[in-house]
């Protein structure tokens, strides 16, 4: 459970109340007799879509449509949104055991082009993805006309005050921008929202259970459904997984008034990761940054020092000048963190830095350095990851307090800890504040099926291992699954784990209690 204590909370029990009730709805007709009982707004008794499948124009092999669903389950039957939805067909449909829901995380992921998960799954069940409401393909949420508006500093930090200055007051005015520009579709995308939609797509393709894999944010929408929905859950495998109560309200009363993304401590899960690198750099001669009988974590420590006093001058692979700050230093290491694949990459990626901010080292020409960055997703816009952060959790209403959560946040991991406590900066003024229709518990229903949980114990950046730990004990009848590896998510990065999911989906068979996975390859090794 949380340690973290509050700095000077702002607002009063009332408000925390209110708060905390966001998820206690009078009751409407139409509701079915399980939403009734429950007391939890579900779907409403929202008619359920028609999914007319056609090829898909961008992904061969895929089929593709769209489903219109309520804009708020509160009335559903007032305004409607679309979601494009993606089917990756079962190969042997004669033998088709079901339908796999998937979600990729962020939140604001793309999922309607959805993985196969695994050859054998590929084989036996159609699988399914789709843009979450406000998201990609789905009815959108934009909030700027102008391209050189939006949100500037996405992916960054302020290191002065200067900057912080700078920072708040950019944010506020985008966030503003959204409150006069993305309607009333910025009050509604809560991940229990997403949910409700989820449930309404799984009646639209005949199955009575949810079969789900989720990948980090998809992990919370898979524990959410679990709660809002416990007498539909079939197999559910949720990986690099969110606590639900640091994501949403926290664990006390006064964590209301924290950050939302302090709460969640991603920085002590990227501290370890971290940690597990420069271990087996100091192991293994093909890795750039070793040097023996040398402290690694504290070479680390001095680069960052040199670096935040002198950014270092370079060029990219394509030839454009880089400048790297300390910002994008911490960044980038923290972005090859995501992958032990990686492990290479960043050790040359350190090494340089290293060499070229060392006291006395003679300009010479920029070195060629290929910064590692996140992912690259076409088409993504940050006000729709945002408006999923800002309408599921509890957050300060005064943006200058992030600062002191970011310093407090870096006591556990340098630089990591002020990189995540500012990606929720605009929720300080988020347009209405929280979605009403957002759930915050209980997180502890009894599910029809029991949820397979997923965690690396050597680290993962974003999502710390105990909080696996955590959500496989709250949730009823769950069991954890461990990948002995640093990184973000596990499937596809050992046989093991790909085989427990497998049977899983397949017969419903769990791991053992207590089951350890190996990667399939140590960090250093070459990509098969």
């Amino acid at each position: 459970m949380s340690s973290r204590i509050a700095v000077a909370p702002r607002g009063t029990i009332a408000l925390v109340a209110a708060l905390l009730a966001g998820s206690l709805l009078p009751f409407a007709a139409g509701r079915s007799e399980a939403e009734q009982s429950s007391g939890t707004l579900r779907t409403g008794g929202a008619d359920v879509p028609v999914l007319n499948w056609s090829p898909c124009a961008d992904a061969p092999g895929y089929e593709c449509a769209t489903a219109e669903v309520p804009l708020s389950y509160r009335d559903p039957s007032g305004q409607r949104i679309r979601l494009a939805v993606g089917k990756l067909p079962a190969v042997d449909q004669e033998r088709k055991l079901g339908t796999i829901f998937y979600n990729p995380g962020g939140p604001g992921g793309s999922g309607r082009i959805a993985p196969a998960l695994t050859p054998e799954l590929h084989e036996r069940f159609d699988i399914v993805g789709f843009d979450p409401r406000g998201v990609g393909d789905s009815t959108g949420l934009s909030c700027f006309t102008d391209p050189a508006d939006g949100f500037q500093h996405e992916h960054t930090f302020p290191v002065t005050p200067e900057q912080e200055r700078v920072q708040v007051t950019d944010t506020a005015r985008a966030v503003e921008q959204c409150g006069r520009n993305a309607g009333p579709l910025a009050g509604h995308t809560s991940t229990a929202n997403v949910a409700r939609d989820l449930d309404l797509l799984r009646q639209a393709v005949g199955e009575d259970r949810l079969d789900y894999y989720g990948i980090s944010y998809g992990s919370h929408l898979g524990t959410t459904y679990a709660n809002l929905f416990p007498e539909r859950v079939g197999s559910v495998a949720i990986d690099a997984v969110l606590d639900p109560i640091e994501w949403t309200t926290g664990y006390r009363p006064e964590e209301a008034f924290q950050p939302f993304s302090y709460r969640l401590g991603a920085e002590e899960g990227a501290q370890r990761a971290l940690r597990t690198f420069l271990g087996a750099c100091a192991a293994d001669e093909r890795c750039a940054f070793r040097e023996p009988g040398t402290d690694l974590l504290g070479k680390y420590d001095a680069l960052l020092d040199r670096v935040l006093a002198r950014p270092v001058s370079a060029t990219a692979p394509d030839g454009t000048p880089l400048e790297i700050t300390y910002q994008v230093a911490v960044r980038g290491t923290l972005s090859a963190l995501h992958t032990a694949g990686s492990a290479a990459d960043l050790g040359e990626f350190l090494q340089v830095l290293h060499a070229r901010s060392l006291p006395g080292v003679e300009p010479g020409p920029p070195p060629v350095v290929e910064v590692p960055e996140p992912p690259k997703r076409p088409g993504r816009k940050p006000e729709q990851g945002l408006s999923v952060m800002c309408n599921d959790s509890s957050n300060p209403g005064d943006p200058w307090v992030w600062s002191d959560y970011a310093r407090r946040a870096d006591e556990a991991g340098r630089g990591f800890g002020a990189y995540s406590t500012y990606l929720s900066l605009g929720c300080a003024t988020w347009p209405g504040g929280s979605d009403p229709d957002r759930y915050t518990g209980p997180w502890d229903r009894e599910t029809a099926g029991p949820v397979l949980v997923i965690g690396n114990r050597q680290g993962d950046p974003s999502t710390p291992y105990d909080d696996a730990q955590k959500v496989s004990e709250l949730l009823s009848d769950a069991r954890l699954l461990t990948l002995d590896s640093f990184g973000h998510g596990a499937r596809g990065k050992s046989a093991c784990i790909d085989a427990a999911l497998t049977a899983y989906f397949g017969s419903g068979a769990l791991p053992a209690e207590g089951a350890v996975c190996r990667p399939d390859r140590a960090p250093f090794d070459p990509a098969p």
